[in-house]
């Protein structure tokens, strides 16, 4: 007989290594870590802590037990089913606030997706900047069978596979594995198990932690702000932007450590 006075499992678990690395992992295995409005209202308050996080150098997003997330917990679609237009809008709009301030957040975010991660998990995983994945990860976007669109997810998942691959997925529902998912681009590598999981994850957070925090986040914000315009819309702004870097104490800092063959203060070790 359990312990009545003992604290339930929080429903995603968040923690800061002393490595200045956040590990936040869905922790409702028992139902494959589907999202509804608690785990989504306790991300979003994760990720707005994250946003403000002094010290914290990069965020690793994990699912606990069997999968990394089979997206939206299929009984709060049914009862959202029967709410006003109005409430069904507003709690699509936290979802879509939520996976906001993931892609937002000045850290480089890494998903580690094991087992499956469909609809809304695959959305999660397309909002991260680098996404790692076991052979064993499962791959879908299965709203069209269930009478539903992949509509808040969208922007971000065509942004990861691109369109053409978009209305293939989108409009057959397929489950793909991590091998397509590679070649899609949707994940930046595959690897045997969750061991070897964990081993490329250090191996890329130490890689980021040999970068200057701010010029990391300025690198993340230059992505967006280039990608599909013409070269010549953007090329004074882009020249602005790296006159105004090698002005920054990081820029002197890294150009210094660099010339007298030592370590820059932001790196560890």
């Amino acid at each position: 007989m359990s312990d009545a006075s003992t604290p339930a499992e929080p429903l995603v678990h968040f923690e800061t290594t002393r490595d200045s690395v956040a590990v936040v992992t869905l922790n409702r295995p028992e139902v494959h870590n589907a999202f509804n409005p608690d785990v989504i209202d306790m991300l979003s308050d994760i990720f707005e802590d994250l946003r403000v996080a002094e010290g914290v150098r990069a965020v690793l997003i994990a699912g606990a037990g069997k999968s990394f997330s089979a997206g939206a917990d299929l009984a709060w679609m049914r009862a959202a089913a029967d709410w006003t237009p109005k409430e069904n809008r507003a709690d699509a709009g936290d979802l879509a606030k939520m996976l906001a301030k993931l892609r937002a957040l000045p850290q480089p975010t890494i998903a580690l997706v094991h087992g499956p991660a469909v609809a809304g998990g695959m959305g999660l995983v397309a909002a991260c900047d680098i996404a790692l994945a076991t052979k064993d990860a499962v791959f879908g976007l299965s709203e069209v069978r269930l009478g539903l669109i992949p509509a808040v997810i969208s922007p971000y998942v065509i942004e990861a596979i691109g369109p053409r691959a978009a209305r293939r997925y989108f409009l057959t529902g397929e489950r793909f594995g991590a091998d397509e998912a590679y070649r899609l681009g949707l994940v930046h590598a595959v690897v045997e198990d969750r061991q070897a999981l964990s081993n490329l994850s250090e191996k890329i957070v130490s890689a980021i932690l040999d970068g200057a925090p701010e010029a990391i986040f300025e690198a993340k914000k230059l992505i967006d702000h280039v990608v599909h315009k013409p070269i010549a819309d953007v090329r004074d702004e882009t020249s602005r932007l790296i006159a105004e870097r090698r002005a920054s104490d990081e820029a002197k800092e890294g150009l210094s450590a660099f010339l007298e063959k030592r370590k820059p203060s932001w790196a560890k070790g």
